[in-house]
């Protein structure tokens, strides 16, 4: 462990301590050149790369590697408030107070004199509250309140899908069941295929395939799968075969560049296949 006396640094609390690393990094007298030429523009595709990678631990069930990442993550925290607090932004201690009145604020039945039933009326107190908050937003600011305020531009786009879809739910805006939705999905392929033997004109290309992956995300939510953790655990399998089939070649003295489609897809369903034998030989056990 670093010292006090090795960096001349206060000695005091983790949190202190990091802050005061984050000021030296950035003092224009000594500190370290790459960390003074960034801005919050260059830091931001940081910070959106270390929550990933703290949500990537999770799903391994790494807390080795989420200790490090939720270290990582914070010191994004750190960096961003120190860059405002150097341009009199705002502070950390601002940061960090205005999340805790937040919290105050959004929990009543536990700082308050409120009660709630049970975790769903709790959620739905919680949703209450943050349309309220957005509502005076959009009044204070002279335009009309929408459901959809606050629904980031800035999220990843399968992200952005779920929440645009969450929001409109509330006021009545779905399918009534799944089967509604299994038949837009072939809807939107049909139109698709119909885009693709018409002349493949890209931006129509483009707007038939953002309809079509829009109209899946839908069902995903229907059936009460978070179509992100799907797409990362297909991601995942794919990898896992497909290094399964370089694997295979090298055992043979091949790569994939030695053989053809059809023999890379030979050894694939052998692989599917013994996956399939692996699982149902678990389920016996």
């Amino acid at each position: 462990m670093i010292r006090s006396s090795d960096t001349g640094l206060p000695a005091g609390p983790p949190l202190a301590r990091l802050l005061a690393v984050m000021a030296r990094l950035r003092d224009p007298d000594g500190g370290c050149p790459w960390d003074l030429e960034q801005s919050f523009e260059s830091i931001a595709p940081y910070t959106i790369e270390e929550a990933y990678e703290v949500a990537e631990a999770i799903t391994n069930g790494d807390r080795a590697a989420l200790k490090d990442e939720l270290g990582d993550l914070l010191l994004q925290v750190v960096y961003h408030a120190r860059m405002a607090e150097e341009e009199g932004s705002f502070g950390f201690d601002d940061v960090a107070t205005a999340i805790a009145d937040k919290m105050i604020r959004r929990h009543p039945h536990v700082f308050g004199d409120a009660t709630v039933a049970d975790a769903a009326a709790q959620t739905g107190a919680w949703e209450r509250q943050k349309a309220d908050e957005r509502s005076r937003k959009a009044e204070a600011e002279g335009r009309t309140a929408s459901v959809l305020d606050g629904v980031s531009g800035a999220l990843p786009a399968l992200m952005r899908s779920v929440k645009l879809q969450r929001r409109v739910v509330r006021v009545g805006f779905d399918w009534p069941d799944t089967g509604g939705v299994i038949a837009k999905v072939e809807e939107e392929l049909a139109e698709l295929r119909a885009e693709i033997a018409g002349g493949r004109d890209p931006d129509r290309l483009e707007d038939e395939v953002g309809d079509l992956l829009f109209t899946v995300v839908n069902l995903a939510r229907h059936l009460g799968v978070d179509p992100e953790t799907a797409l990362r655990r297909c991601n995942t399998k794919f990898e896992r075969r497909f290094r399964g089939v370089e694997d295979r070649l090298q055992a043979k003295g091949l790569a994939v560049h030695d053989v053809t489609l059809d023999v890379m897809e030979m050894h694939w369903g052998q692989i599917k296949l013994d996956e399939k034998i692996k699982k149902s030989s678990q389920s016996v056990e």
